[in-house]
């Protein structure tokens, strides 16, 4: 599992890759996306200071990505942000766990991080992006058919 820290990243980078008009604002980013707005620009400062993305203060200020979404990965992030699903740690969090010395989960969860990293290797911020919006358009039509039929009832339409 990643960090909070990281999958708020990758939500707001996805939404700035396909919301890609010009500088975005955070509390724009932050209420498309649910992400807490001074979490947020926690986030975007500490990915400005690692050159993932720019930010630009005054009326037309906000935030760009530095990179073309098809170039950054979700494991891009996460190595980025220092995520544990980077490091090399022991599944069941013992301090000796190694090849020459593995507690009785290495092999499974050797291979299974490993399976974990190439897929998030192979995952860019315009996957991630264009999945958002897709979610986002199911959302507001399903919302819009239940808005249509509450109204429909209120009027005694079928």
């Amino acid at each position: 599992m990643l960090s909070q820290t990281v999958g708020y990243a990758i939500l707001a980078l996805g939404y700035l890759a396909e919301n890609s008009e010009g500088p975005t604002l955070v509390k724009d980013i932050s209420a498309a996306t649910g992400i807490p707005s001074a979490y947020l620009a926690k986030i975007i400062n500490t990915l400005a200071r690692k050159g993932m993305v720019t930010t630009q203060r005054g009326i037309r200020g906000g935030v760009t990505l530095a990179h073309p979404p098809e170039s950054v990965t979700v494991f891009d992030l996460c190595r980025l942000l220092d995520d544990p699903m980077c490091e090399q740690r022991c599944m069941m969090g013992l301090a000796e766990c190694s090849d020459e010395r593995a507690c009785p989960a290495h092999e499974f969860w050797k291979k299974e991080r490993a399976v974990c990293q190439q897929y998030l290797d192979k995952m860019t911020l315009a996957d991630v992006g264009q999945f958002e919006t897709e979610q986002r358009r199911k959302r507001a039509a399903l919302e819009q058919q239940n808005s249509g039929s509450a109204a429909n009832a209120a009027l005694g339409v079928e």
